[in-house]
C-alpha cells in the first residue's frame, strides 16, 4: 500500500497560537484518528513543503489530538524538518489535505509529483465564489485561484456534501475546466457521546454556535432578540453565542457591547470548550442556525446528534443532512423566527415536542460511513 501523507500546517499553526479548533479544524483531527499511525506529516507555507521524519510526525500528531501545546518544541520540529528537506528522496503515495489552505500554489502540486505523492484535497464550500459578500475583500480571487488550481492539478477531490459537489460543478463548467475524481463524503458531527451536563442556566435558552461573520446573521438574530425583550420583558429567554469574533462584524459587536437590552439576556462565549458547548446544547431550547449560506453545517448535525431541537435556513445543504427534521425559515423573515422562538421558548412546547419526535429518525452522519467513501476512493485513484 502506498503511503499517506497528511498536511497539519494549519492544525500545528492554530496548535501554536493557542487558537481552539474550528469545524475544519476538527476534519483535519479526524484524518489523523483514522491515518495517522501510519501516515508521515506535510507542513507548507505558500506552496512551499517539507516532509516531517516519521518520528517528529507521530510526536505531532500526538500533539495535535491531544492539544498540547510546546511552543520551543514545535519551533524544534519546525527547524528540523527544514533541514530534513534537503535530504528528502523520491517517495511514493497519496496526500491528504482536509483544509484549503496551499491549494492555490502551482508549487505545491509540482512539489508533490517530485516526489511522486498525487494530491487529494478536500473542498469544503465555494462560498467565496457563490457569495463573496460575506467573505472579506479580495478572499473571492484568492479562493477562485485555489478551486481553479484544484480542478486542473489534483489527483482527486473530495466534497463534504453534494451541495458543496454541485457549486464546484457548477464553477467548473463556466470556467471551461475540467473535473478531477471526485467523491461525497458528509461529515459527522464531531460530538462525543456524554453523560447529561448540570443545566448552565435555569431559565430557558437557545444557542447560535458559529464564528461571528456576516453570513452567520448574527446581526438579525439580535434584532430578534431585541424584540423578544420588547414584548417579553424578564420573561425572554437567554441567547447564547458561541464562537469567536471574526471579521468585518462591527455591526453585531456593537449589539453585543452596546444595546443596553440584550445586556442581561445575551450571553458571549468567544473560548468555550467542548465541555461546555455540549452541556449548553444538551439543555437548550433549540439551536439557531440562520446562515445565509453554507457549505456543510456541522452544528446542524451535532445539535440533532444530541437530540436537541434546531431551527434553521432553508438551505438545500441543510435538508441533504437533516431532511425535514429542523424547522426551516427565511433568514430575513423577522416575524417568522420571532414567532418560532417564542413557541420554542415556552414549557412543554407543542412545536418543540413534534421535532424531538422527528429528531428520533435523524440518521447521523458517522465518520466510520466518511472513511468508507474516501478508503473507496483512494483504492480506485491508486
Amino acid at each position: 500500500m502506498s503511503t499517506l501523507f497528511l498536511d497539519v500546517t494549519r492544525l500545528l499553526t492554530r496548535l501554536f497560537d493557542g487558537l481552539l479548533p474550528t469545524g475544519v479544524d476538527r476534519v483535519g483531527l479526524a484524518y489523523i484518528e483514522k491515518y495517522g499511525a501510519k501516515a508521515r506529516a506535510i507542513l507548507s507555507e505558500r506552496g512551499f513543503s517539507t516532509l516531517l521524519s516519521e518520528r517528529d510526525s507521530q510526536q505531532t500528531f500526538a500533539w495535535l489530538l491531544s492539544s498540547t501545546r510546546n511552543r520551543n518544541a514545535i519551533r524544534a520540529l519546525i527547524a528540523r524538518a527544514c533541514l530534513n528537506r534537503l535530504r528528502e528522496s523520491r517517495l511514493n503515495g497519496i496526500l491528504l489535505h482536509t483544509s484549503h489552505n496551499g491549494m492555490e500554489f502551482g508549487r505545491y502540486y509540482d512539489a508533490m509529483a517530485r516526489r511522486q505523492i498525487r494530491s487529494v484535497f478536500m473542498v469544503h464550500d465555494l462560498i467565496p465564489l457563490t457569495h463573496p459578500e460575506y467573505c472579506r475583500p479580495g478572499v473571492d480571487s484568492i479562493h477562485r485561484r485555489r478551486m481553479h488550481t484544484a480542478l486542473k492539478r489534483a489527483s482527486g477531490l473530495i466534497m463534504n456534501s453534494q451541495a458543496t459537489l454541485d457549486s464546484l460543478t457548477a464553477e467548473a463548467q463556466r470556467a471551461g475546466l475540467e473535473q478531477p475524481p471526485c467523491v461525497v463524503a458528509r461529515l459527522a458531527s464531531g460530538v462525543m457521546q456524554r453523560p447529561l451536563a448540570p443545566r448552565p442556566l435555569a431559565t430557558p435558552y437557545f444557542v447560535m454556535l458559529g464564528t461571528i461573520e456576516p453570513r452567520k446573521n448574527h446581526w438579525f438574530i439580535l434584532h430578534v432578540w431585541r424584540r423578544l425583550v420588547e414584548q417579553l420583558g424578564a420573561a425572554a429567554p437567554k441567547l447564547v453565542v458561541v464562537g469567536r469574533r471574526g471579521w468585518e462584524c462591527e455591526n453585531v459587536v456593537d449589539m453585543l457591547e452596546r444595546c443596553e437590552s440584550l445586556k442581561s439576556v445575551v450571553i458571549e462565549e468567544s473560548h468555550c470548550s467542548d465541555e461546555q458547548l455540549h452541556a449548553y446544547l444538551q439543555h437548550a431550547q433549540a439551536l439557531l442556525f440562520p446562515s445565509f449560506v453554507e457549505g456543510y453545517g456541522m452544528p446542524l448535525a451535532e445539535a440533532l446528534a444530541l437530540k436537541v431541537p434546531v431551527l434553521a435556513s432553508d438551505l438545500d445543504v441543510f435538508h441533504e443532512i437533516a431532511d425535514h427534521i429542523p424547522e426551516y425559515l427565511d433568514p430575513l423573515d423577522g416575524p417568522g423566527w420571532l414567532t418560532r422562538i417564542q413557541a420554542y421558548a415556552r414549557a412543554n412546547s407543542p412545536e418543540r415536542n413534534a421535532q424531538l419526535k422527528r429528531i428520533e429518525n435523524f440518521r447521523e452522519p458517522t465518520w466510520a460511513e466518511h472513511f468508507e467513501h474516501v478508503d473507496g476512493f483512494l483504492e480506485r485513484l491508486r
